[in-house]
């Protein structure tokens, strides 16, 4: 069996062989595996295979196999959120997605590893081990979805399911060379996924190409009764694939291209840039005055809303539990020995800035400020049809770098986060290498024009081989 095969691919080794023989052999890729990719992989998947074989199944995933964070729930399978205080505990039900999959037909391979809790741009705060970037095994994958991002571009899985709070899909996307759509906020039901920040994460899709990813949003968008920021507003995205960007009117922010950048990052995204000129689209400089707030802005707000989120993880009905004394002491130690570093620093910073005397100087103060960050892409999206910049501002770094200081880490985010805020859709696809190392490219729409989005990216697969490229580290 190939490693790395597209949706299109697998489903003619099905017809080939059997859904069960191609099952078998991702799980077989999965044994031998260098990264850390997965937090558990699933006894059922050759159960799921061999009734797809018997019974027959003509859904749009119809045996494909996927593989999902483990922040989102699969009925029998652990959510450990990459985090010691979800030990144990097993969903009893299915995320929204995760329904919409299996009426599908999709496989699910396992859950992947991640940042504990989100919280990370790097995969290195998982309770489950840091998983290693298939590019260079001594280098991160991104995060928080970096499970997921790297067992695509290792060839352990076609598609994989990532949660996007501020750049947790395009970040790993953008490492390891794989393409990732944070859609626009509302587009897929967040029910079934523990909230970090409610009003910034979005579930998002991973896979080698953006036919693909297409494919896996017609399948998981959709209004859903039970999340109430999910938005009835359902849309073909296989339409999207169309080879054609003439007339297009495309924007660079200025702001993204800032102190900091990696100059072969800044040149190959001014390079796919003019491509797209030579395909007949057109180009201008915009400004974004208020986007040099808006990490500082996102960061007060999500830390905030985790601070309310991760109060329910107490030991009291689920998950790790340090039996104290009496109950406060139960609750102290539980949750002083369940959650990491990391996640205890951004409930300390976010209690903080909720607090009495606080509230209005941070976090209301950060609310505002995402409206301003939102007029600036209104204003800039008005006018132009997308924006596009880097995804990151340099490629993968090397694992424990930049683990130790948090303020650098946080900058990574610069160039995501943005986004999140706004709540507007954007794709990361890969636009060149650096000392053998992915770069990412950032297409950013205006909101539920996804279909946009993705027309601009998939032109650019068709003129380019970036996605086609492999990792030698695992091949």
């Amino acid at each position: 069996m190939a490693k790395w095969m597209s949706v299109a691919q697998v489903k003619e080794q099905i017809e080939e062989s059997s859904a069960e023989e191609v099952i078998s052999g991702y799980l077989e890729v999965i044994k031998k595996s260098k990264i850390n990719g997965y937090i558990t992989v699933s006894e059922k998947a050759i159960e799921q295979a061999k009734k797809i074989d018997d019974e027959g199944q003509d859904g749009l995933l119809a045996g494909v196999p996927i593989a999902i964070k483990d922040n989102i729930s699969v009925k029998g399978l652990p959510n450990s959120c990459g985090s010691r205080i979800l030990e144990g505990y097993i969903p009893p039900f299915n995320a929204h997605v995760v329904e919409k999959l299996l009426v599908a037909g999709a496989v699910i391979l396992g859950k992947t590893n991640m940042d504990e809790f989100a919280m990370g741009s790097s995969t290195e705060t998982s309770y489950f081990g840091p998983t290693a970037n298939p590019w260079d095994l001594e280098r991160v994958p991104g995060g928080s979805s970096g499970g997921s991002a790297a067992v695509i571009a290792a060839g352990e899985a076609p598609l994989a399911l990532g949660s996007d709070t501020g750049g947790s899909v395009r970040c790993p996307a953008a490492f390891c060379g794989v393409v990732g759509l944070k859609p626009t906020y509302g587009v897929v039901s967040r029910y079934g996924v523990v909230a970090y920040a409610n009003s910034l994460e979005q579930v998002g899709p991973l896979a080698n190409n953006v036919a693909d990813i297409a494919i896996l949003m017609d399948v998981i968008a959709g209004y859903d009764r039970r999340d109430s920021t999910s938005i009835d507003r359902k849309m073909a995205y296989q339409k999207a694939l169309v080879n054609d960007v003439k007339g297009l009117k495309i924007g660079i922010p200025k702001e993204f291209f800032g102190e900091g950048i990696h100059p072969d990052v800044e040149k190959a995204v001014w390079n796919s840039i003019h491509k797209y000129e030579g395909l007949g689209a057109t180009w201008e400089e915009v400004s974004m005055p208020n986007i040099k707030y808006a990490l500082a802005s996102y960061y007060i707000i999500a830390m905030s809303e985790a601070s309310s989120n991760l109060a329910r993880f107490d030991g009291t009905r689920y998950g790790f539990r340090n039996n104290g004394e009496n109950w406060n002491a139960m609750v102290s130690k539980t949750r002083a020995e369940g959650f990491g570093t990391e996640v205890k620093r951004r409930i300390l910073l976010g209690t903080y800035a909720l607090s009495a005397g606080y509230h209005d100087k941070y976090y209301l103060k950060a609310l505002k400020v995402r409206t301003l960050v939102k007029q600036d892409f209104d204003r800039a999206l008005a006018k132009i049809d997308l924006l596009m910049a880097p995804t990151m501002p340099n490629p993968a770094f090397k694992i424990g770098e930049k683990i130790e200081d948090p303020l650098t880490l946080y900058l990574s985010d610069v160039n995501t986060c943005p986004i999140n805020l706004a709540g507007v859709p954007s794709i990361s696809i890969s636009c060149g290498f650096t000392d053998g190392l992915p770069i990412g490219l950032q297409i950013i729409g205006r909101p539920f024009e996804e279909l946009t989005v993705l027309r601009a990216a998939y032109t650019f697969e068709q003129i380019t081989d970036y996605h086609t490229k492999r990792p030698l580290e695992v091949a």
